[in-house]
């Protein structure tokens, strides 16, 4: 449970700080696409190549599985365009979506977290409710009849037990007693 709230608190800085990087990252494409142009920037743009490479994990909090998203960044071996042709706001723009993209994947990991746990409490709420209401009532009222019936069993025994000793004493009575002397 601690799991979930700290997931949820966490969740709100993680989607300030992705929405934060994302503005900046934007603003500075905008800044490169009025230094290079619109059509320079998209021919710029189809030269490079992906180097983000995504990796899930999972893990395990109170039994319920919690996928992880990393994102790894190639490092670069040398520049997918010409430096020269350039500006140094499409570089600067590049490095502030690579953080916002690392940014993104956090939040989902986080955001996913809060999605399963809030599940499984849900799942777990619902037996609780079902063995507090449904399941523990009958097992008390099961028990309250095998009582009773125990009960009426032991008032019919010690019933049998009085008949018997009542017919013994009247058979002990009704005998001829033999005295010897």
């Amino acid at each position: 449970m601690l799991e979930f709230f700290q997931f949820v608190r966490e969740i709100s800085n993680l989607r300030a700080k992705a929405q934060k990087q994302l503005a900046e990252a934007y603003e500075e494409f905008i800044e490169a696409q009025m230094a290079l142009g619109y059509m320079k920037l998209e021919q710029t743009s189809i030269g490079v190549e992906d180097r983000y490479s995504i990796a899930t994990k999972a893990r395990n909090i109170i039994g319920v599985t919690i996928p992880y998203i990393q994102v790894d960044v190639k490092p670069l071996t040398e520049y997918p365009y010409n430096p020269y042709d350039t500006s140094i706001q499409l570089d600067q723009a590049t490095m502030k979506m690579t953080e916002a993209i690392k940014a993104i994947a956090e939040l989902s990991s986080a955001e996913a977290a809060v999605k399963r746990l809030a599940e499984a409490i849900a799942s777990t709420k619902r037996r609780v409710n079902s063995l507090e209401y449904v399941i523990i009532p009958r097992m008390l009222a099961t028990i309250r009849y095998i009582e009773m019936h125990l009960e009426e069993a032991e008032r019919e025994d010690f019933f049998r037990l009085k008949r018997i000793k009542g017919r013994m004493a009247k058979e002990e009575a009704g005998k001829p007693t033999i005295l010897v002397s």
